[in-house]
């Protein structure tokens, strides 16, 4: 008797699986000082050092802020050390770096940065896929009144948390 072999479809090549996004800096300062309003995520033109050096850790997104300018969005006060390696190539530590965007987003930006308070403050630096990406939050301002009322709620949480931790261990 002769066997019949099914045919089975071949499945696809795997596609490598898409990793979590490594963080590298967070602007928690920004959190406290803005109340963010819709966030994007901008690619960065670097240079090699200076990927290298993010790699590494040395890089401070603190007082940092993006500005459209001319149809393109530029990001200030990004602080990237030197990379501990450099030979000759060294890049200038607080250099303006323009950023990565649809020019619908680009077109969406223009139109809320015009409004009286809102600013672009990037929060958060990532490696995605092996790219370096900003999470660039439109946010405003927030008053002394809403800093106090976010420590209190902090507080709270921090309080009911720990009560319920305490009850847990109880048992």
């Amino acid at each position: 008797m002769a066997t019949h072999q099914t045919s089975q479809p071949k499945s696809a090549p795997a596609k490598p699986a898409e990793k979590t996004p490594r963080l590298l800096a967070d602007n928690r300062k920004a959190g406290f000082d803005f109340e963010y309003l819709e966030q994007f995520e901008a690619g960065v033109v670097l240079l090699g050092t200076e990927v290298k050096a993010i790699r590494e850790g040395r890089i401070n997104l603190r007082d940092s802020y993006a500005r459209v300018e001319r149809g393109e969005v530029w990001v200030y006060n990004i602080h990237i050390s030197p990379y501990s390696h450099r030979g000759y190539a060294e890049h200038e530590a607080l250099r303006r770096r323009k950023l990565l965007l649809n020019r619908a987003e680009i077109r969406k930006l223009i139109g809320r940065t015009v409004e009286k308070g809102l600013t672009l403050v990037p929060t958060r630096m990532y490696l995605k896929n092996g790219r370096v990406k900003i999470n660039l939050a439109l946010a405003r301002g927030k008053k002394a009144h809403d800093k106090r009322e976010t420590i209190k709620r902090r507080e709270t949480d921090r309080e009911t948390r720990a009560a319920v931790k305490e009850r847990v261990d109880r048992r």
